[in-house]
Protein backbone atom coordinates (compact mmCIF):
# COMPACT_ATOMS: atom_id res chain seq x y z
CA UNK A 1 0.00 0.00 0.00
CA UNK A 2 1.38 3.41 -1.00
CA UNK A 3 0.52 6.25 1.39
CA UNK A 4 -0.29 9.48 -0.45
CA UNK A 5 0.57 12.76 1.26
CA UNK A 6 -1.05 16.15 0.86
CA UNK A 7 1.15 19.07 1.91
CA UNK A 8 -0.20 22.24 3.51
CA UNK A 9 2.22 25.23 3.34
CA UNK A 10 5.32 26.22 1.40
CA UNK A 11 7.43 26.73 4.53
CA UNK A 12 11.17 26.13 4.32
CA UNK A 13 10.76 22.77 6.08
CA UNK A 14 8.58 21.38 3.26
CA UNK A 15 11.34 20.48 0.74
CA UNK A 16 13.18 18.55 3.45
CA UNK A 17 10.01 16.74 4.44
CA UNK A 18 9.25 15.87 0.81
CA UNK A 19 12.77 14.45 0.48
CA UNK A 20 11.87 12.07 3.30
CA UNK A 21 8.71 10.96 1.50
CA UNK A 22 10.67 10.34 -1.70
CA UNK A 23 13.09 8.15 0.25
CA UNK A 24 10.23 5.95 1.55
CA UNK A 25 9.27 3.10 -0.77
CA UNK A 26 5.67 3.08 0.46
CA UNK A 27 4.98 6.84 0.32
CA UNK A 28 4.17 9.38 -2.38
CA UNK A 29 3.73 13.16 -2.48
CA UNK A 30 0.37 13.70 -4.13
CA UNK A 31 -0.62 17.35 -3.70
CA UNK A 32 0.22 20.72 -2.15
CA UNK A 33 -1.81 23.79 -1.16
CA UNK A 34 -0.84 27.16 0.30
CA UNK A 35 -2.44 30.53 1.03
CA UNK A 36 -0.90 31.81 -2.20
CA UNK A 37 -1.43 29.44 -5.12
CA UNK A 38 1.54 30.89 -7.03
CA UNK A 39 3.86 29.85 -4.20
CA UNK A 40 2.30 26.40 -4.11
CA UNK A 41 2.72 26.01 -7.86
CA UNK A 42 6.34 27.13 -7.71
CA UNK A 43 7.14 24.59 -4.99
CA UNK A 44 5.19 21.88 -6.79
CA UNK A 45 7.26 22.48 -9.91
CA UNK A 46 10.51 22.39 -7.95
CA UNK A 47 9.60 19.24 -6.01
CA UNK A 48 7.67 17.46 -8.78
CA UNK A 49 4.39 17.40 -6.87
CA UNK A 50 1.66 16.44 -9.36
CA UNK A 51 -1.35 18.33 -7.95
CA UNK A 52 -1.74 21.92 -6.74
CA UNK A 53 -4.82 23.30 -5.00
CA UNK A 54 -5.94 26.90 -4.61
CA UNK A 55 -7.17 26.33 -1.07
CA UNK A 56 -6.70 23.98 1.87
CA UNK A 57 -10.36 22.95 1.61
CA UNK A 58 -9.90 21.73 -1.97
CA UNK A 59 -6.92 19.60 -0.96
CA UNK A 60 -8.88 18.09 1.94
CA UNK A 61 -11.57 16.99 -0.53
CA UNK A 62 -9.11 14.98 -2.63
CA UNK A 63 -10.05 11.35 -1.94
CA UNK A 64 -6.65 10.10 -3.11
CA UNK A 65 -4.90 11.69 -0.13
CA UNK A 66 -4.34 9.39 2.86
CA UNK A 67 -2.69 11.87 5.24
CA UNK A 68 -2.16 15.63 5.37
CA UNK A 69 1.14 17.12 6.57
CA UNK A 70 0.56 20.60 8.03
CA UNK A 71 3.50 23.00 8.29
CA UNK A 72 1.76 26.37 8.59
CA UNK A 73 2.87 29.07 11.02
CA UNK A 74 2.29 28.02 14.63
CA UNK A 75 -0.90 29.94 15.38
CA UNK A 76 -2.68 28.29 12.44
CA UNK A 77 -1.91 24.71 13.48
CA UNK A 78 -5.12 24.20 15.41
CA UNK A 79 -7.54 25.70 12.89
CA UNK A 80 -6.03 24.00 9.83
CA UNK A 81 -5.70 20.62 11.56
CA UNK A 82 -9.31 20.85 12.74
CA UNK A 83 -10.49 21.59 9.21
CA UNK A 84 -8.55 18.58 7.89
CA UNK A 85 -9.90 16.26 10.59
CA UNK A 86 -13.46 17.41 9.98
CA UNK A 87 -12.93 16.55 6.31
CA UNK A 88 -12.02 13.02 7.38
CA UNK A 89 -8.28 13.28 6.76
CA UNK A 90 -5.51 11.81 8.90
CA UNK A 91 -3.06 14.50 10.01
CA UNK A 92 0.65 14.84 10.73
CA UNK A 93 0.93 18.24 12.44
CA UNK A 94 4.23 20.06 12.80
CA UNK A 95 5.45 21.07 16.22
CA UNK A 96 4.44 22.86 18.34
CA UNK A 97 1.26 20.79 18.12
CA UNK A 98 -0.99 23.60 19.38
CA UNK A 99 -0.55 26.69 21.55
CA UNK A 100 -3.00 25.61 24.28
CA UNK A 101 -3.97 22.38 26.01
CA UNK A 102 -7.65 22.95 25.19
CA UNK A 103 -6.78 23.00 21.49
CA UNK A 104 -4.69 19.83 21.76
CA UNK A 105 -7.41 17.95 23.63
CA UNK A 106 -9.98 19.08 21.08
CA UNK A 107 -7.94 17.81 18.14
CA UNK A 108 -7.25 14.39 19.65
CA UNK A 109 -10.91 13.99 20.62
CA UNK A 110 -11.96 14.98 17.10
CA UNK A 111 -9.54 12.50 15.52
CA UNK A 112 -11.01 9.74 17.68
CA UNK A 113 -14.56 10.75 16.76
CA UNK A 114 -13.68 10.85 13.04
CA UNK A 115 -11.80 7.56 13.17
CA UNK A 116 -8.61 9.04 11.68
CA UNK A 117 -4.93 9.20 12.62
CA UNK A 118 -3.37 12.26 14.30
CA UNK A 119 0.23 12.79 15.41
CA UNK A 120 2.62 15.63 16.20
CA UNK A 121 5.63 15.70 13.87
CA UNK A 122 8.51 14.92 16.23
CA UNK A 123 11.18 13.60 13.87
CA UNK A 124 13.91 13.09 16.49
CA UNK A 125 11.84 10.52 18.40
CA UNK A 126 11.96 8.15 15.43
CA UNK A 127 15.70 8.12 14.74
CA UNK A 128 17.37 4.70 15.21
CA UNK A 129 19.81 6.49 17.51
CA UNK A 130 16.95 7.64 19.74
CA UNK A 131 15.62 4.10 19.99
CA UNK A 132 19.10 2.88 20.97
CA UNK A 133 19.41 5.56 23.65
CA UNK A 134 16.00 4.70 25.07
CA UNK A 135 17.06 1.04 25.29
CA UNK A 136 20.40 1.91 26.92
CA UNK A 137 18.61 3.94 29.58
CA UNK A 138 16.00 1.23 30.20
CA UNK A 139 18.76 -1.36 30.53
CA UNK A 140 20.55 0.75 33.15
CA UNK A 141 23.68 1.30 31.05
CA UNK A 142 24.22 4.73 32.65
CA UNK A 143 22.55 3.80 35.95
CA UNK A 144 19.53 5.74 37.17
CA UNK A 145 18.81 8.93 35.23
CA UNK A 146 19.15 11.96 37.49
CA UNK A 147 19.44 14.98 35.20
CA UNK A 148 18.94 15.98 31.55
CA UNK A 149 20.41 19.20 30.22
CA UNK A 150 19.64 20.72 26.81
CA UNK A 151 20.90 23.89 25.16
CA UNK A 152 19.61 25.07 21.78
CA UNK A 153 21.00 28.15 20.02
CA UNK A 154 19.09 29.64 17.08
CA UNK A 155 20.66 32.96 16.21
CA UNK A 156 19.17 32.76 12.70
CA UNK A 157 15.56 32.85 13.95
CA UNK A 158 15.00 36.25 12.31
CA UNK A 159 14.55 34.52 8.95
CA UNK A 160 11.10 33.45 10.22
CA UNK A 161 8.97 36.56 9.54
CA UNK A 162 6.52 35.94 12.42
CA UNK A 163 9.06 34.69 14.99
CA UNK A 164 8.88 37.84 17.14
CA UNK A 165 5.07 37.87 17.16
CA UNK A 166 3.78 36.01 20.19
CA UNK A 167 0.20 36.03 18.89
CA UNK A 168 1.43 34.05 15.87
CA UNK A 169 3.08 31.47 18.10
CA UNK A 170 6.53 32.95 17.72
CA UNK A 171 9.20 32.82 20.40
CA UNK A 172 12.02 30.66 21.71
CA UNK A 173 9.89 28.26 23.77
CA UNK A 174 7.06 27.97 21.24
CA UNK A 175 9.56 27.51 18.43
CA UNK A 176 11.88 24.90 19.88
CA UNK A 177 10.69 23.82 23.33
CA UNK A 178 8.73 20.77 22.25
CA UNK A 179 11.83 19.08 20.82
CA UNK A 180 13.77 18.70 24.11
CA UNK A 181 10.69 18.42 26.34
CA UNK A 182 9.28 15.48 24.42
CA UNK A 183 12.72 13.94 23.91
CA UNK A 184 13.19 14.02 27.70
CA UNK A 185 9.81 12.35 28.14
CA UNK A 186 10.29 9.69 25.50
CA UNK A 187 13.78 8.37 26.23
CA UNK A 188 13.19 8.23 29.99
CA UNK A 189 9.47 7.44 30.13
CA UNK A 190 9.20 10.32 32.58
CA UNK A 191 6.01 12.18 33.52
CA UNK A 192 6.13 15.92 34.19
CA UNK A 193 5.30 16.94 37.76
CA UNK A 194 6.46 20.54 38.20
CA UNK A 195 7.90 23.26 35.98
CA UNK A 196 9.52 26.64 36.57
CA UNK A 197 11.46 29.08 34.46
CA UNK A 198 12.28 32.54 33.23
CA UNK A 199 12.31 34.23 29.83
CA UNK A 200 13.52 37.43 28.18
CA UNK A 201 11.07 39.55 26.20
CA UNK A 202 11.57 42.76 24.24
CA UNK A 203 8.63 45.20 24.30
CA UNK A 204 5.68 43.87 22.25
CA UNK A 205 7.70 40.85 21.09
CA UNK A 206 7.91 37.13 21.87
CA UNK A 207 10.59 35.59 24.06
CA UNK A 208 14.09 35.69 22.58
CA UNK A 209 15.55 33.47 25.30
CA UNK A 210 14.11 31.10 27.89
CA UNK A 211 15.39 28.91 30.71
CA UNK A 212 13.09 26.14 31.96
CA UNK A 213 13.49 23.50 34.68
CA UNK A 214 11.29 20.41 34.90
CA UNK A 215 10.79 18.02 37.81
CA UNK A 216 9.69 14.54 36.76
CA UNK A 217 7.56 12.26 38.94
CA UNK A 218 10.19 9.52 38.65
CA UNK A 219 12.68 11.58 40.68
CA UNK A 220 14.94 13.34 38.17
CA UNK A 221 15.16 16.82 36.67
CA UNK A 222 15.39 18.27 33.19
CA UNK A 223 16.68 21.65 32.11
CA UNK A 224 16.55 23.50 28.81
CA UNK A 225 18.01 26.78 27.63
CA UNK A 226 16.86 28.12 24.27
CA UNK A 227 18.40 31.32 22.95
CA UNK A 228 18.36 33.43 19.81
CA UNK A 229 20.75 35.96 21.35
CA UNK A 230 24.19 34.33 21.31
CA UNK A 231 26.18 31.62 19.59
CA UNK A 232 27.07 28.41 21.35
CA UNK A 233 26.87 24.63 21.07
CA UNK A 234 23.44 23.06 20.75
CA UNK A 235 23.54 19.82 22.71
CA UNK A 236 21.72 17.46 25.04
CA UNK A 237 23.34 15.46 27.85
CA UNK A 238 21.64 12.75 29.91
CA UNK A 239 23.31 12.16 33.29
CA UNK A 240 22.96 8.88 35.18
CA UNK A 241 24.51 7.45 38.34
CA UNK A 242 26.94 5.33 36.27
CA UNK A 243 27.64 7.53 33.26
CA UNK A 244 26.22 9.98 30.76
CA UNK A 245 25.09 10.24 27.13
CA UNK A 246 25.98 13.30 25.08
CA UNK A 247 24.17 14.25 21.86
CA UNK A 248 25.19 17.28 19.80
CA UNK A 249 22.30 18.80 17.79
CA UNK A 250 20.12 15.91 18.97
CA UNK A 251 17.09 16.93 16.87
CA UNK A 252 18.92 16.44 13.57
CA UNK A 253 22.27 14.67 14.06
CA UNK A 254 22.89 10.93 14.28
CA UNK A 255 25.83 10.63 16.67
CA UNK A 256 25.97 10.14 20.42
CA UNK A 257 28.83 9.62 22.87
CA UNK A 258 28.39 7.35 25.88
CA UNK A 259 30.76 7.97 28.79
CA UNK A 260 31.00 5.34 31.54
CA UNK A 261 33.78 5.57 34.16
CA UNK A 262 36.92 5.70 32.00
CA UNK A 263 35.35 4.33 28.80
CA UNK A 264 34.08 6.41 25.90
CA UNK A 265 31.93 4.92 23.14
CA UNK A 266 30.58 6.69 20.06
CA UNK A 267 27.42 5.50 18.27
CA UNK A 268 26.52 6.71 14.79
CA UNK A 269 23.57 5.99 12.50
CA UNK A 270 23.94 7.55 9.06
CA UNK A 271 20.90 8.69 7.11
CA UNK A 272 20.05 10.83 4.10
CA UNK A 273 16.75 12.38 5.15
CA UNK A 274 16.10 13.49 8.72
CA UNK A 275 12.35 12.87 8.16
CA UNK A 276 12.37 9.38 6.64
CA UNK A 277 11.98 7.51 9.94
CA UNK A 278 9.06 9.66 11.07
CA UNK A 279 7.33 9.19 7.71
CA UNK A 280 7.92 5.43 7.79
CA UNK A 281 6.30 5.34 11.23
CA UNK A 282 3.25 7.29 10.03
CA UNK A 283 2.92 4.93 7.07
CA UNK A 284 3.03 1.91 9.36
CA UNK A 285 0.42 3.40 11.70
CA UNK A 286 -1.92 4.07 8.78
CA UNK A 287 -1.39 0.61 7.33
CA UNK A 288 -2.24 -0.90 10.73
CA UNK A 289 -5.33 1.28 11.11
CA UNK A 290 -4.06 3.11 14.22
CA UNK A 291 -5.51 6.45 15.25
CA UNK A 292 -2.53 7.53 17.36
CA UNK A 293 1.19 6.87 17.52
CA UNK A 294 2.58 4.63 20.27
CA UNK A 295 5.80 6.70 20.14
CA UNK A 296 4.67 10.33 19.74
CA UNK A 297 1.71 9.44 21.93
CA UNK A 298 -1.15 11.88 22.62
CA UNK A 299 -0.55 12.05 26.38
CA UNK A 300 3.10 13.01 25.86
CA UNK A 301 2.15 15.68 23.32
CA UNK A 302 -0.48 17.12 25.65
CA UNK A 303 1.89 17.17 28.65
CA UNK A 304 4.31 19.22 26.56
CA UNK A 305 1.63 21.63 25.31
CA UNK A 306 0.40 22.10 28.88
CA UNK A 307 3.94 22.86 30.13
CA UNK A 308 4.62 25.45 27.44
CA UNK A 309 1.23 27.11 27.91
CA UNK A 310 1.81 27.28 31.67
CA UNK A 311 5.16 28.97 31.20
CA UNK A 312 3.78 31.67 28.92
CA UNK A 313 0.88 32.26 31.30
CA UNK A 314 3.34 32.85 34.15
CA UNK A 315 5.66 35.06 32.12
CA UNK A 316 2.89 37.25 30.71
CA UNK A 317 0.72 37.58 33.82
Amino acid sequence: MTIKYGIISTATIVPRFVAGIVECADAEVWAIAAREQKKAQKMADALKIPHVYASYAELFLDEEIDVVYIATYNRAHYAVAKEALLAGKSVLLEKPFTLTLDEAEDLFALAQAQGVFLMEAQKALFYPLTQTIKTLIADGEIGEVKYLDCRMMHTNADHIPWFKDLASGGGALYGSGSYPIEYFQYVTGGKIEEVAGTAMFSPDESDSQCDVSILFKEGFQGHLLISTLFEGPSELTIYGTKGRIHLPDFWKKQTATIIRDQSVEEITYAHQSEFVFEIAHVNQCLQEGLQASPIAAPDMTMQCVELVEKMYQQWLS
